[in-house]
């Protein structure tokens, strides 16, 4: 049997830290001890970033890290927190750290390898479980509430179409996002009970409240940092642009 030639050229790769630490992954998953190992971008990955069925899909950037990710595990388990980390990694990995934006039309430059991991509260987290309490603040109702990963996006984003196609002109995003978050309303995890909560009794600002808290406690990449305008230094959240990826645009 003829043995096959090693290719005489090495894979560069990284390690990279999840913003979760890996806390809500299970016991024994590739994730659960906080990292993930990343190569280096290359002309394939091009491909993928131009190929215009991904494009048109909406399914290129998950092309791209899928690709991108050496350690093995389901893709969908991904917390998105986690997966917009890996997202500035692999822009890092294939085109530098330095990100060219127009910002209230000046140019700016930012160096990406500065943002940092948000600080995460740890004591809101229990091993290996995805799950959080939380009282609505003005109505008093007790929920709880999982953080958004690969699968319930799928699953969201299916009944959002679906639902567009009986309606095209009626937006319901939004509600249908916390149905799947919320996973008990006093004590009852019924889904039926929880879509009937969400559709007639959650209250807008109750439910603007529990949107800014997940947002505050969500493992997430700090997408904030300062820029000079007008003399000045602001703090702004780093635009993703179409050029994010395609810098020479």
């Amino acid at each position: 049997m003829e043995q096959q030639e090693q290719s005489p050229f090495k894979f560069p790769t990284e390690t990279i830290e999840l913003p979760s630490k890996g806390i809500l992954y299970p016991e024994g998953h590739p994730l659960s001890n906080g990292t993930i190992e990343m190569k280096y971008m290359t002309a394939r990955e091009e491909d993928i970033l131009t190929n215009q069925n991904y494009i048109a899909n909406g399914t290129v950037l998950d092309k791209l890290l899928q690709s991108l990710i050496i350690t093995k595990f389901d893709y969908n388990d991904l917390l998105i927190g986690d997966k917009n980390a890996i997202l500035i990694a692999s822009r890092i990995l294939g085109y530098g750290k330095d990100y060219s934006f127009t910002y209230d039309g000046v140019e700016q430059t930012v160096d990406l390898s500065t943002l940092e991991n948000k600080p995460l509260n740890e004591t809101l987290f229990n091993k290996d479980v995805n799950e959080f309490h939380y009282t609505l603040p003005h109505s008093g109702t007790k929920i709880t509430f999982r953080l958004m990963d690969g699968h319930l996006e799928n699953k969201i984003e299916a009944e959002i179409k679906g639902l567009k196609k009986v309606n095209k002109n009626f937006s319901s995003e939004l509600t249908t996002r916390l149905k799947y978050l919320i996973t008990s309303v006093e004590g009852n995890s019924d889904a039926k009970t929880i879509r009937d909560f969400v559709d007639n009794y959650l209250l807008a600002r109750d439910s603007r409240a529990l949107r800014e808290y997940i947002k505050e406690i969500q493992p997430d990449i700090d997408l904030k940092t300062f820029i000079e305008l007008d003399g000045e230094s602001i703090e702004i959240e780093i635009p993703i642009g179409v050029n994010f990826f395609f810098p020479d645009l």
